[in-house]
């Protein structure tokens, strides 16, 4: 079987696990500081957050941004619910606007039309999502933010690793904090680094990093400093309603053992991606290639066409189980029972009806992409 995505665990891995596993602590233990802090440095941020998966890091930042039914949040229509669904998590509106049909990213022109097409203060916030990931120009989009008075939720569960060059040909890391109050990753297995499930938030703002500490863990403190009494060693006091959000020890450990890797992946990740673009560069049934691009992390190599049903089914008799990404968020149900409706954002939903996820992971053999490459141009009569 070729999935579409795959962990790769190794032996120091697994020693990491066991290590972790054999230690006095299970969770709320050293691993946790011990990845928020390599993770931290391996962005270029100042404060990391890890909590239980990337779904729950989205759901802090909305709270620690102070989300409430005032609010009205701006995202893209192209990419897993939970980038809608932690606005609603809140009581908050979410407002979707199309994407840029040739980066399958959050089109910051749409999103200008929508803010202009309000008064200047009726938006409170924009998550962008570095798609696939490709990195957001989260410069150009902070003076949008700034503009409108809005913040920025950067969704980079799909770029670890990834960048964009600022206007002064600066680099500028995914999640590093220079654009965005706070970013967020996912280390679900098909991720880059993969705990099993776990999130992380970045945020160089230590007022909102004091926030997510309390709301991780039900709301509570036992600081001192910021309790309203003491009453010995066991007091602690809950001062708002969070949740346990927590990562376990053993899942922090597996995640610092993988970031050691990270950058090996992402070379490999690219090394994939050249090979599918030389394979279909000049195939006209494929459409949405470009060549491999620049700062990219490459969690998902993306082509379109017309036959994509018929294609996935035959990929799949083949034992090749690619993937869709994804459904466009405004014709779910649950959104369209919230207004939405089909036929509102044309370039999303063009893409949808084409798109396919390819297999994409680093140990992904030559000859099982040639397998996969074989089989897409025998069944498009290359």
């Amino acid at each position: 079987m070729i999935p579409y995505g795959r962990q790769h665990i190794t032996d120091e891995d697994i020693k990491a696990v066991v290590e972790a596993l054999k230690s006095d602590f299970l969770t709320q233990g050293p691993e946790i500081a011990k990845f928020e802090k390599a993770f931290a440095e391996y962005i270029g941020c100042k404060y990391a957050v890890a909590v239980s998966n990337g779904t729950a890091a989205l759901h802090l930042c909305t709270m620690a941004l102070g989300v409430d039914k005032n609010s009205k949040v701006i995202t893209s229509p192209i990419t897993f619910a939970a980038s809608a669904n932690c606005v609603r998590y809140c009581d908050g509106e979410v407002y979707f606007a199309d994407i840029d049909p040739k980066t399958y990213l959050l089109d910051i022109n749409k999103v200008r039309s929508l803010l202009e097409s309000k008064p200047k203060d009726y938006f409170q916030g924009i998550i962008p999502v570095d798609f696939a990931g490709n990195a957001v120009n989260l410069e150009e989009f902070r003076k949008l933010a700034d503009e409108f008075g809005c913040w920025i939720i950067e969704d980079a569960c799909h770029a670890p690793g990834g960048y964009f060059n600022d206007s002064k040909g600066v680099k500028q890391n995914c999640g590093n904090g220079r654009f965005a109050e706070l970013a967020i990753f996912s280390f679900h297995p098909v991720k880059h680094i993969a705990c099993g499930e776990g999130g992380m938030v970045t945020t160089n703002d230590e007022s909102l990093y004091n926030k997510l500490i309390k709301l991780r863990t039900h709301g509570i403190t036992k600081d001192p400093n910021l309790m309203h009494k003491n009453d010995g060693g066991w007091y602690y006091e809950m001062q708002e309603l969070g949740y346990n959000y927590r990562i376990t020890d053993f899942q922090a450990a597996l995640g610092t053992s993988q970031l050691k890797k990270a950058d090996a992946g992402l070379i490999k990740r690219k090394e994939i991606a050249q090979i599918y673009f030389d394979a279909f560069k000049n195939n006209k049934k494929i459409k949405g290639q470009s060549g491999v691009v620049e700062g990219h992390a490459y969690h998902l190599y993306i082509i379109e066409v017309d036959q994509r049903k018929e294609l996935y089914d035959h990929l799949r008799s083949k034992n090749i189980f690619c993937q869709v990404h994804y459904i466009p968020v405004h014709t779910l149900p649950y959104y369209e029972n919230l207004g939405w409706k089909q036929g509102v954002f044309k370039h999303a939903e063009n893409y949808y009806k084409g798109c396919l996820s390819l297999p994409m992971y680093p140990t992904l053999t030559k000859e099982e992409q040639s397998f996969v490459i074989e089989q897409i141009n025998n069944f498009l009569n290359v």
